[in-house]
């Protein structure tokens, strides 16, 4: 975890008070039964066990924060009726649930959510306990210093620049601007003392895959720098690059009331014809997919399933698309093409999901309060195959599939794990990122899996019980077209991976298994029914936001109780998530290949520079709430490292150095600030001052060189002098787009894309700073696109893009005249990898890539890849697991990055490659 992303998914110091249970029979304590401390604040995290007498006159918010005013001494929170807006009060067979929201000087606490649960009989109220994250110590100011204009503005430059450095794109981004912001408000968020933001959601659409994409990104309010993003998207596979889907409003049909229900039938993709629940609409005069006799006894909401086969994911994200109609058919028999799109596996599916929480959980639809469940089905990405289903907020979206893929609402596991995603969004609303996100993505599996196992008769201890979509491929075996295996033995300590919110949001779905695993194995031990009551006990009455993996096992623990499990079960549950590594404490048992240089760095995409025997990176406190400084060290680790920049409430990001100078950028409320300063000591110098500069330093001896992005314009490499900053271009004041520079040996290569006549050149040139001499390196083959160079020790090197998909890259090289031109890593075909990053020393290139796979693991994550200038050596930097990017060279063959395997963000670094991995 890292900087502000620390809070998702942390993990709070589980200490049980709980003393024994009481002998049968015997009178209730008098306090409660268990109380488990919360991590950095005063409010316990659980409080358990409770019997207390309520105001039973009023409605349950009122009586929850009264009771928590009652407690001040127990529960830390001065005032809740002030402190605590309701957002929820369930009431359940004479249980109540109420969520309560912390809010602190009026503004919104993220992840702020405390949970009060009582028992209502006979005209009584008792609170049997309370749990969540209540945060005591925040303290800012709530008056924002940064404007929402400004916000917006750096939110989308922030979203753009991250999606750009995963790859994919190229000049599209600087042409386009595809991206745009909306302001949502300020919220606070609860590192440190507590850190005031300005909430932005990023929308648009990816120029390079097509994908929407919705960021949500929260902005300093003081400093304009965004300090945490994340993809509001819940998809049941993870995408192949980091793209995003934007909410669509919520809709209720129009259609609810008209024409009868009648029965009808269809025919699945496995081959068995099922009942549909229909409607005739008297206006098409056609059966329709429209199922309204589930609802009748609520709200008369339908379940309804809508042709989208001609709409493209990006048309359905974010808005309900015009003119698309439900599925019909002229008799109530649905014929093969509504097969075929997947329609009929959809309605009938959506049915049984909505039965089973009905039926199991007493819930009335996904937000509980009979709302419309919507199914648009088929949609293509751009009229090409879209092999991949979501949530957005109000809908399920499935696509139509491709040559190996049916459609994805094909897998009733698929569908039940889609709709729980409603369920969690109206109950805990886990945020969709790092160790809540994983949950969120395991309870969902957990669910779509019990719907599947039950309304098909598998068995528990069948070795394919665990696994999801397996019925999705038209030839693979179910086990290779499984996307994950709830049964995969994952643990924590072992399997657990370390990544920024840039891949899969935190790991979304490339540490659910371990959690969902454990849920599993419970299901397995104490059996079907009291397993799913359990999990959904803690969903809705236990966990809150930003809960991380050790706060679902205490969640699920307390569930149980709550259930009357007895003491086997209660050992069966403690057992599965001992299996899976789920403990307190578990982070600290990973293993790591590589050496630390600084620890717990807590900040999220920054780069860390090298160069002549030294490294610089940001950091922030031990809790990630300060603003960012600069600090370097000695790559050899002898000495401390020591803070290069002032600590002055701006955020200094983005080092470079050479190992006597340290350049950096510095984000305020009203510019960026390129900055400069000796290692040796001295006075900060400001070089430049603007709107808009990206993420590129580089330094080396009197000369900066840096990347700027004006607004509205083509993205420009300049360099200037310490001795004079005075920005000049290195185009020479070309119609040219220059990205990516490097420097060394007095000479600045940069990637170069030209519009001509409707279509794009790429190049990559290098710029002689003694003679002003420009020139063109040479190209194998078509190049389709050109991104980050390195230059060194009389070699040009830069990744090549032939790949008509935009995405796989050669590491090239060339002399410094631009002749001999060779790939150290193909272009196409084995070996190909898809680069994002690139550095280099005098003795080797380091190239940060992915692996082309057909989904997210660990060996298809960023990791280092380091290649001799003569080609003939490629070894993996490190074994490291989870993603390793953005990172430096500070001589030789040693590597310096930031590595988060732990769980931490640590400064760490190998003086040579580890070889070869696993």
């Amino acid at each position: 975890m890292t900087g502000a992303v620390a809070l998702i998914g942390a993990t709070a110091l589980l200490v049980s008070a709980a003393p024994a249970d009481a002998a049968p029979g015997a009178a209730p304590p008098a306090g409660p039964r268990e109380l488990i401390p919360g991590k950095r604040t005063a409010a316990p995290a659980l409080v358990d066990g409770l019997r207390e007498p309520a105001e039973a006159t009023v409605g349950a918010a009122d009586a929850a924060r009264r009771h928590l005013a009652d407690h001040r001494g127990r529960y830390r929170i001065a005032d809740p009726v002030r402190d605590l807006r309701p957002v929820q009060a369930v009431e359940s067979g004479g249980e109540e649930t109420v969520r309560l929201q912390q809010r602190y000087r009026g503004v919104e606490v993220l992840g702020g959510q405390y949970v009060v649960r009582m028992e209502r009989k006979g005209g009584k109220r008792v609170v049997t306990g309370a749990s969540g994250a209540y945060f005591t110590d925040l303290r800012t100011d709530t008056t924002p210093e940064v404007d929402e204009e400004l916000a917006v503005e750096r939110a989308v430059d922030a979203a753009t620049d991250q999606l750009r450095a995963a790859g994919g794109g190229g000049a599209a981004w600087d042409e386009a601007r595809p991206l745009s912001g909306a302001a949502r408000g300020l919220v606070v968020l609860p590192t440190g003392t507590g850190l005031l933001t300005w909430h932005v959601t990023v929308r648009g659409r990816h120029p390079g895959t097509g994908e929407p994409v919705l960021r949500e990104v929260y902005v300093d309010a003081r400093a304009g720098y965004p300090v945490l993003q994340y993809s509001g998207i819940k998809t049941f596979t993870a995408p192949a690059a980091p793209a995003a889907s934007p909410r669509a409003p919520r809709r209720v049909s129009q259609r609810a009331d008209q024409g009868p229900a009648v029965a009808g039938s269809g025919v699945k993709y496995d081959g068995r014809a099922v009942e549909l629940q229909l409607t005739h609409d008297e206006a098409r005069q056609r059966y329709v997919m429209r199922d309204q006799s589930r609802m009748r006894d609520g709200d008369k909401n339908p379940i309804s399933t809508w042709d989208a086969r001609d709409r493209s994911v990006s048309e359905v994200s974010g808005q309900w698309p015009p003119g698309i109609e439900e599925f019909a058919s002229p008799t109530p028999a649905f014929g093969g093409e509504a097969t075929e799109a997947g329609a009929v596996d959809a309605h009938w599916a959506a049915g049984k999901v909505y039965d089973y929480y009905r039926q199991a959980h007493g819930r009335d639809s996904l937000d509980g309060r009979g709302g419309a469940i919507n199914s648009l089905v088929g949609v293509t990405d751009f009229g090409r195959p879209y092999s991949n289903a979501f949530w957005d907020g109000t809908k399920m979206v499935y696509g139509g599939g491709d040559a190996e893929y049916r459609a994805f609402s094909a897998g009733l596991d698929v569908v039940g794990h889609e709709m729980t995603h409603g369920v969690v969004e109206n109950s805990a609303n886990l945020v969709y990122a790092g160790q809540s996100g994983a949950m969120n993505e395991a309870i969902a599996d957990y669910f779509g899996n019990a719907v599947k196992t039950d309304v098909y008769g598998i068995p528990m201890d069948s070795p394919d019980a665990g696994l999801l979509g397996e019925s999705l491929c038209r030839t693979k075996p179910p086990r290779e077209c499984a996307a994950r295996d709830l049964n995969d033995g994952r643990t924590a300590a072992t399997s657990f991976l370390g990544v920024s919110l840039t891949t899969d949001n935190g790991g979304v779905h490339l540490n659910s298994t371990i959690f969902s695993g454990a849920l599993w194995d419970m299901r397995e031990d104490i059996g079907r029914t009291l397993a799913d009551r359990v999990v959904y006990r803690a969903l809705t009455a236990y966990l809150t936001p930003l809960d991380g993996f050790t706060e679902g096992r205490a969640a699920v623990l307390a569930a149980a109780r709550d259930l009357k499990a007895s003491a086997k079960e209660l050992k069966a549950v403690e057992r599965s998530f001992n299996a899976h590594g789920i403990v307190p404490g578990w982070e600290l048992a990973t293993g790591v290949d590589s050496d630390r240089l600084m620890g717990d760095v807590n900040t999220e995409g920054v780069r860390v520079g090298a160069g002549g025997g030294w490294w610089a990176t940001s950091k922030s406190d031990e809790n990630g709430g300060e603003p960012y400084s600069v600090w370097a060290g000695r790559a050899d680790g002898t000495g401390a490292p020591q803070r290069i920049s002032p600590n002055d409430g701006r955020y200094h990001v983005h080092p470079a150095t050479d190992g006597k100078t340290v350049v950096w950028l510095a984000y305020n409320r009203r510019t960026v600030d390129l900055l400069a300063r000796p290692i040796a000591g001295g006075p900060v110098k400001k070089l430049w001052s603007g709107r808009r500069v990206g993420p590129e330093l580089q330094v080396e001896g009197d000369v900066v060189v840096v990347e700027s992005r004006p607004r509205g314009a083509r993205s420009i490499v300049e360099y200037l002098r310490l001795s004079d900053p005075t920005p000049v271009d290195v185009t020479g004041d070309r119609n040219v787009n220059s990205s990516y520079p490097s420097i060394g040996d007095g000479r600045i290569a940069y990637a170069t894309s030209q519009r001509s006549e409707g279509d794009w050149t790429y190049g990559t040139e290098v710029l002689d700073l003694k003679t002003g001499v420009r020139t063109r390196m040479g190209q194998l083959g078509t190049l389709k696109d050109t991104g980050p160079t390195a230059i060194s020790g009389g070699h040009v090197f830069w990744l090549a893009n032939e790949a008509d998909d935009g995405r796989l890259t050669a590491v090239r090289r060339a002399d410094l005249d631009g002749t001999n031109v060779v790939d150290l890593s193909p272009a196409k075909g084995p070996g190909a990898i898809e680069g994002i990053d690139l550095i280099a020393s005098g003795d080797a290139v380091t190239a940060a890539t992915w692996t082309p796979a057909p989904e997210y693991r660990n060996e298809a994550l960023p990791k280092l890849w380091q290649f001799s200038a003569d080609g003939k050596r490629r070894d993996r930097v490190s074994c490291n697991r989870g993603e390793q990017m953005w990172a430096g060279m500070p001589g030789g063959r040693q590597v310096v990055w930031t590595d988060s395997t732990t769980g931490h963000s640590d400064v760490v670094t190998r003086t040579r490659p580890a070889g070869k991995c696993g």
